[in-house]
């Protein structure tokens, strides 16, 4: 509300001064030494007013009622930019606002209730899921819950590749670890999967089927097999996914997409666009059109469709469902289907830049500085359960979050088993657990501290004041991140909040500062430094509830919260 008084008055001294058109911009100073609020507008002004920025940005401050905008005083610096220090009152009255919402602070609606489809994870039925899967599960859900508390309503969905060769050699490979488990001599086929978790499938078969499959290894037989593989192997996911707590609205099965005729359907589409043309036995799209770098093979010469034409016609079935706005999740090897895919969809109709793409690199992990590349159960790098069991479900998600989706990604493990303030997450949750521990000894229940009626304008020390500002900051970097699909942005912000929290905690240290402790005698400074503590503690808990990751009220061992406030 304070920048919205400050605007209301810089556009009334501006309509005074003939320039009532004018942008006002407002921003907060790097360097609190310049003030709470900073705005140049009497510097754009000085080429329509024709006088020079100081002389404006004077006229202007004479016709400021500051009293009314909650401003204590306003500093006319450098060529003319306008420094605004807000009242002790004005900071702090964003505090009344964070605790009448609550659970609720944060959220908007800038989204308007629109749909939107977030697909993520998506890894094929063939095996467990390794880390570039566990990144992209966690870095897709805080995308989603970003959309929801922006005011989106959000889809999640998994898209299932349960067809192909990879299956048939996922199928093949079982059958090999079968008839060894009952004796049989046999050998994993060319490009088929070696991992421990194949030799466990093996056993299940045998002990599912006895000798069935010995003699038989018919299409019928196989098909058998492969739908007995990938059903265990999607349980396992989904257990893995459900305790890294991840939960999906609606799976689609790439079958689904044959047997319901949308592959059919999107090929007799694609042909009616006078964009496909025979050449060398196979059947092209212009996808040079729409400025791939080349045209795309749609059918092949033996009659079957390439992988594109069902990535494709997936799109236009999320498009025909209503999911106008499609996000998509997916590593960085991926990048060549997303000019395919573009292509296809815009052949179609459907509007550029529908589908779109957050693609994220791989991950590598290191401990005691050497790289781990190998797992005995995925039979390549070490799995998503494998991770979350070492160093908590907490730290793998907060980890793979914390960077830009498009950096790479070096997990240590040593750091990540770091139970001090130097582990970003834990140094986030310490803080969450801190203002935990105040209402604990002020005997006080935080869901009875109410900040209507109290005197906040007591909250004027430099350390309180910039802790307000940065705890009002919280929605809009909500929304700033929603709109760049970039939940680092989040994470760099608690991290800010937690110290600007810690430092307030720890300076109120009896012993060290007894005139900033919050348990002071004088019951209006005690009053609002409790509200202060209340409003971190929601606003810490809240963005950790968007990043999926627990806010604990006391962390006895930090990689396994004892208990979670849900005040």
């Amino acid at each position: 509300m304070t920048h919205e008084t400050i605007q209301a008055g810089l556009a009334a001294a501006l309509s005074d001064l003939g320039a009532a058109e004018a942008v006002i911009q407002l921003e907060r100073p790097r360097d609190p030494t310049h003030g709470d609020v900073a705005c140049n507008v009497a510097l754009t002004l000085a080429g329509v007013l024709k006088r020079a920025p100081r002389q404006i940005a004077e006229e202007i401050v004479q016709r400021l009622d500051l009293a009314a905008m909650g401003v204590d005083t306003v500093e006319i610096a450098g060529p003319g930019f306008l420094n605004f220090r807000l009242s002790s009152g004005a900071v702090a009255s964003v505090l009344t606002d964070i605790l009448a919402a609550d659970l609720g602070f944060g959220r908007s609606e800038q989204g308007a209730s629109r749909s939107v489809m977030v697909e993520f994870v998506s890894a094929n039925p063939t095996g467990p899921l390794h880390l570039g899967h566990a990144r992209q599960a966690a870095l897709g859900d805080a995308i989603a819950a970003l959309l929801t508390w922006t005011g989106w309503r959000v889809h999640r969905e998994y898209y299932y590749n349960d067809g192909g060769l990879q299956i048939e050699r996922l199928a093949e490979s079982v059958r090999a670890r079968y008839l060894e488990h009952l004796g049989h001599e046999a050998e994993i086929p060319e490009g088929g999967y070696h991992g421990g978790y194949v030799r466990d499938i093996g056993a299940a078969l045998a002990e599912s089927f006895g000798t069935r499959f010995v003699e038989d290894a018919s299409p019928e037989a196989m098909d058998e097999i492969r739908l007995f593989a990938v059903q265990i192997i999607r349980q396992e996911q989904d257990r893995d996914l459900s305790d890294f707590r991840v939960i999906f609205d609606e799976y689609y099965l790439e079958s689904g997409l044959y047997t319901e005729g949308k592959v059919d359907a999107t090929i007799a589409a694609l042909k009616e666009t006078g964009l496909v043309y025979e050449h060398d036995g196979a059947t092209w799209l212009k996808t040079t059109k729409f400025g791939d770098q080349k045209d795309r093979v749609m059918i092949r010469s033996n009659g079957l469709p390439t992988y594109f034409v069902p990535d494709v016609a997936y799109h236009k079935h999320k498009w025909e469902r209503g999911f106008h706005r499609v996000i998509n999740v997916q590593g960085a090897d991926h990048h060549g289907t997303v000019d395919r895919v573009h292509s296809g969809v815009r052949a179609l109709g459907l509007p550029e830049g529908f589908p779109q793409y957050v693609l994220h690199q791989m991950v590598r992990v290191e401990r005691d500085g050497v790289e781990v590349k190998f797992s005995k159960r995925s039979g390549s790098g070490m799995t998503l359960r494998e991770l979350s069991e070492e160093v908590g479900v907490d730290v793998t998600r907060y980890f793979f979050q914390m960077r830009r989706p498009d950096a790479h990604m070096l997990f240590d493990i040593d750091a990540a088993l770091d139970q001090s303030d130097k582990n970003p997450v834990f140094k986030v949750q310490y803080a969450h657990a801190r203002m935990c521990s105040i209402f604990a000894k002020a005997d006080v229940d935080p869901k009875q501290i109410a900040g209507v009626g109290a005197d906040l304008s007591v909250l004027g020390h430099d350390l309180e004041r910039e802790l307000v500002k940065q705890l009002g900051d919280f929605t809009e970097t909500l929304k700033r991140a929603a709109d760049n699909t970039s939940p680092h942005m989040l994470c760099d912000y608690l991290e800010q909040t937690a110290a600007a929290a810690n430092a307030w905690y720890h300076a109120g240290n009896p012993s060290r500062n007894p005139e900033l402790a919050v348990l002071v005698d004088d019951p209006a400074l005690r009053q609002a430094r409790l509200i202060l503590a209340r409003a971190v503690q929601i606003v810490l808990r809240n963005g950790l509830i968007v990043l999926g990751i627990s806010a604990p009220a006391r962390l006895d061992r930090p990689t396994e919260p004892t208990s979670v406030d849900d005040a």
